[in-house]
């Protein structure tokens, strides 16, 4: 299925609440398999929404930072 991907990452500094944000276009069978493949290290948590408009929400823990994938069908 064709979605719209955005990555966020959070930063970490308490003084900086900026975020890196990455959007791709990407045809994705799995969500929660596309989020596990892209990330290196130990999961502490992962965290799947699925909203009323169908977008899937992943939000991650790993090594201490936090992510946010949301899928929106493209």
């Amino acid at each position: 299925m064709k979605y719209e991907v955005i990555r966020e990452i959070f930063n970490r500094c308490s003084g900086n609440q900026m975020r890196d944000v990455f959007v791709t276009n990407e045809d994705v069978e799995d969500p929660e398999s596309y989020v596990k493949n892209m990330l290196v290290g130990d999961i502490e948590i992962f965290e799947k929404s699925v909203l009323e408009n169908g977008d899937i929400i992943i939000d991650v823990v790993i090594n201490g930072l936090k992510q946010r994938f949301s899928f929106s069908q493209d």
